[in-house]
């Protein structure tokens, strides 16, 4: 006797739901993970889900496979929307097969990548797999590799985030690594080219999964993650913060909120943030909060390179992106690590029409051999580049000191800044009053009866001629130098007149930047 069609359909349904099975969905929770139905769920706006190839099984036949032919083939795929606009998302079900990925596996998830392009709408991946299936061979190999197309060919036209809840291993780390935002769960989230074991076989290092690839290596030692979250919930409530500032594509701005704040608020406790100690740190992250709009700041990257902070805000409920030096670290100073952060931060959001706000004081970049040897030429070229080459509105604000080569890498109005001012006691020079005096004044000081007086003196006239930002405000370098109580309405101003702002570059296949 035939099966109603209709029960049959909810028969289906009810067997792809299920996953693996009820003993792997409870291993899966007593390891303190959601399935991937469950975080679809919460993602997305209630009932939103749009399930694509739910019935799509896996074809192959090696190592007994035919005798297990889940539903799904160990991915969720489809749409649904986040505060009422449209994303695109898979989710990889560790319950089945340890969510390994296999030529049916990846179709499914090429499929919706297409999808997400051709409507222009964000992709989002839930990633939480065992790898390539290995009873499938190098087709699970050419699955990865069709991802990772599809990633390249995205990037820049829609946003993509990848929340790794799971394992990630070997090839499937490159898919994360080509997107825009990676997020990892602590104890239970991990990424590396190559495990423990083939570690100590070619290294002899004795080392765990959570030692070598753990969510707080990568966002405190590599900076491969943007933000570490302390279980499933938190990461999927972040997505859906991180999505808020986005626009869906990069043909369009990125969404208005409504804020109570208003434009012409001044905050009187930034005209003495600034101490009077030159070396003398203060927080920067004080100094975002009090302007932004709500003193609502994502940071980004927040345990990496804490020598610059990069993140987003609002200004008059436009979405910003914000990069400042920070000198409570290391004084603020450019190093490898910063340079790259900042750089990848500010193409990204010249990508999707995000403006640029950078406050800037910085003493230059970081001298020494392990910073030449590294690479600092090359790598702090990138900053400079992706300032250089970014036609969204650049607006800056130097709070205390912007010296020598930093001052130019850090959107200075060379470098095509929109709207670059200075709070009044600032400094915009070559170096450093103190390491100036002593080049140019050698010898006298060398000759004078008192050596001492005389560096202070010529410590002083430096000082007083070029270490303020009047000279750059004579020449235009600057447009304006504010009072800081005043560095939101300013900012808000700016911000408006910029809206129109049209600029583009030569035309030209790509350019070259110094990777």
């Amino acid at each position: 006797m035939n099966q109603d069609p209709i029960e049959k359909l909810e028969s289906l349904r009810a067997e792809a739901q299920l996953g693996g099975g009820e003993k792997r969905i409870e291993a899966q929770h007593a390891k303190g993970k959601l399935t991937a139905h469950e975080r679809i769920d919460l993602l997305l706006d209630q009932g939103s889900f749009e399930e694509i190839d739910a019935f799509r099984r896996h074809r192959s036949s090696n190592f007994g496979l035919d005798k297990q032919k889940p539903l799904g083939d160990g991915v969720m795929t489809g749409t649904g929307t986040i505060d009422g606009r449209p994303v695109a998302v898979f989710a990889q079900d560790f319950t089945v097969f340890g969510g390994s990925l296999a030529e049916e596996h990846a179709m499914k998830i090429v499929k919706v990548m297409d999808l997400a392009m051709k409507l222009g709408i964000p992709m989002i991946g839930l990633n939480d797999s065992g790898g390539a299936r290995i009873q499938e061979g190098v087709v699970s190999l050419a699955g990865y590799s069709e991802i990772f197309l599809r990633n390249t060919l995205a990037s820049g036209v829609v946003p993509q985030i990848s929340a790794i809840m799971g394992p990630c291993a070997g090839g499937a780390v490159y898919s994360p690594a080509l997107t825009d935002f990676i997020l990892m769960v602590e104890d239970s989230a991990y990424m590396h080219i190559t495990g423990p074991d083939v570690v100590k076989t070619v290294t002899h290092e004795d080392v765990t999964s959570e030692d070598l690839g753990g969510a707080h290596v990568h966002e405190e030692i590599s900076g491969t993650s943007h933000f570490t979250c302390t279980d499933d919930s938190e990461c999927l409530a972040r997505i859906r913060r991180l999505l808020s500032f986005l626009p869906a594509n990069n043909t369009e701005e990125p969404p208005l909120h409504h804020t109570d704040d208003p434009s012409d608020r001044c905050e009187t406790e930034l005209d003495a943030i600034i101490p009077e100690a030159p070396n003398q740190p203060y927080d920067i992250k004080k100094v975002i909060t009090a302007v932004v709009d709500d003193g609502d700041f994502m940071e980004i990257q927040e345990g990496f390179a804490r020598n610059i902070v990069i993140g987003l805000a609002r200004l008059a409920g436009r979405s910003v992106g914000i990069v400042a030096n920070q000198p409570m670290v290391m004084a603020g100073v450019l190093d490898i690590d910063s340079s790259e952060k900042a750089a990848r931060f500010v193409r990204f959001c010249d990508c999707f029409n995000i403006p640029i706000v950078t406050f800037e004081d910085v003493p230059g970049f970081m001298p020494g051999t392990v910073q030449e040897h590294g690479g600092i030429i090359r790598r702090g070229a990138k900053l400079l580049y992706a300032y250089c080459e970014a036609t969204v509105p650049k607006l800056t604000v130097v709070t205390r000191k912007a010296y020598g080569g930093a001052y130019c890498v850090l959107s200075s109005k060379s470098t095509r800044g929109d709207w670059n001012v200075s709070w009044p006691g600032a400094e915009i020079a070559v170096m450093g009053a103190e390491g100036a005096a002593k080049i140019i004044h050698r010898r006298e000081i060398a000759a004078a009866d008192d050596p001492a007086a005389m560096e202070a003196q010529k410590i002083e006239e430096y000082r007083e001629m070029f270490a303020n930002p009047y000279l750059a405000a004579e020449r235009g370098l600057i447009d304006d130098v504010i009072i800081p109580s005043r560095t939101r309405p300013r900012l808000i101003r700016a911000l408006e007149l910029l809206a129109s702002k049209r600029e583009s570059n030569p035309p030209k296949k790509h350019g070259s930047i110094p990777l």
